[in-house]
């Protein structure tokens, strides 16, 4: 019974600190790390999305901060209204991840 109970408070203490990794930013924060130059405008950063899927949609949009990294979220949806899931390193705008959403 020790042992159940041991892994189960190691799980959740786990699956905390992973959820303290990451964290979504709001409009202030993120409208103040473009303002400094931070983070790329983020009219730059859906056109990325757009040049990626082109005719698509932008039906969302989120900055987090992950690990110490600025990452832009967006998702899309195509003239086929098929479901895109994007990540954008928001610093330099490379495509981290570009997959359909199921």
């Amino acid at each position: 019974m020790k042992t159940l109970t041991a892994l189960t408070t190691a799980s959740i203490l786990g699956l905390g600190a992973h959820t303290a990794l990451a964290r979504d930013l709001g409009p202030d924060e993120a409208l103040r790390l473009r303002d400094a130059g931070t983070i790329v405008s983020f009219e730059k950063l859906n056109a990325i999305a757009l040049e990626k899927h082109p005719g698509s949609e932008i039906t969302e949009t989120e900055l987090e901060e992950e690990y110490g990294k600025f990452i832009y979220q967006i998702e899309l949806r195509d003239p086929k209204g098929l479901k895109w899931d994007l990540e954008l390193n928001a610093v330099d705008g490379e495509v981290l991840r570009d997959h359909q959403d199921t």
